[in-house]
């Protein structure tokens, strides 16, 4: 994708790049032939994230969220995922979309499964 910057994802969404259906990640996971067509587990890397969850003003002074016009003070609780992670996730919770002639999955941060880091897995070898 040549600019991400034109995606902005909404909430605790994850946009992915999928990963061919192999029984082996290439984050070197192996998955069972019975994950893979039972359960539909599919991998990819992350390439954008949302804001994650948003949390409940704080400002006491207003009753009902339709008084108030300021959206620029909502705070939210980030992700776990970040972007350049592998995930596995539940392929059947996934959308597909199709960006300049690329197919992409835009999946709730529900759905995931696993996250690989590389700055993770390198400290811990």
């Amino acid at each position: 994708m040549k600019d991400k910057r034109k995606i902005i994802l909404v909430g605790d969404k994850v946009l992915i790049d999928p990963s061919k259906d192999t029984e082996k990640t290439e984050g070197g996971l192996y998955l069972p032939a019975g994950v893979k067509q039972k359960e539909k587990v599919q991998g990819g890397y992350i390439i954008k994230t949302g804001p994650g969850f948003p949390m409940p003003a704080e400002d006491e002074e207003i009753t009902e969220p339709w008084e108030s016009n300021e959206y620029s003070d909502i705070d939210y609780l980030p992700l776990q995922a970040q972007e350049g992670d592998y995930a596995l996730f539940l392929k059947k919770k996934s959308i597909e979309i199709e960006i300049e002639k690329k197919k992409y999955l835009i999946i709730p941060h529900h759905a995931i499964l696993v996250l690989m880091r590389e700055d993770y897995m390198n400290e811990h070898e």
